[in-house]
């Protein structure tokens, strides 16, 4: 298993696993798959705004990615980063999303940033205690902000802060 830097190749993996979770789950607040025109948009507006997309790699198969990209695009916001975090659900549970972070961190203190946000579902427990380990804390819970599989969601924000 290696992480790197994604390129346009992995684009279809990064669909994959994106979908599946679109699909699947309420990690993702959208009801619609993305098409691989909108993915291969959102990676190059990442790239183009020099924000990082990461890849687990396994066999030359795309087993996860992570990106950040802004939190508001406000000018006073530019220091602040949003988080995403996605592993395929074959490799779910095995560490992955922590190896998907660190570079993550990592490249945003780099970059000069200040703060970190993750948005999660109140009820992705997985994803909440991943983040608590690696020092965010919940500094909002919105209720019933979201609306999926006929039922309304709560979102929880994260910082971690100074980075």
């Amino acid at each position: 298993m290696i992480i790197r830097d994604a390129t346009e190749n992995d684009i279809p993996g990064i669909l994959e696993i994106y979908n599946h979770v679109i699909i699947h789950t309420t990690s993702v607040y959208s009801d619609h798959p993305h098409t691989f025109d909108m993915r291969l948009a959102w990676y190059r507006d990442r790239i183009g705004n020099g924000f990082p997309v990461f890849v687990a790699e396994d066999d030359g198969t795309v087993t996860g990615f992570s990106s950040f990209g802004h939190f508001r695009v406000w000018p006073c916001y530019r220091y602040t980063v949003e988080n995403s975090v996605y592993v395929h659900p074959d490799r779910r549970g095995k560490g992955l999303s922590k190896q998907l972070m660190q570079p993550l961190i990592q490249r945003a203190r780099e970059m000069g940033m200040h703060a970190m946000i993750a948005g999660i579902d109140a009820d992705n427990e997985v994803s909440y205690r991943l983040h608590q380990s690696f020092g965010f804390v919940e500094v909002a819970h919105f209720r019933e902000v979201g609306f999926k599989f006929g039922r309304w969601l709560d979102l929880k924000f994260m910082e971690l802060s100074p980075l």
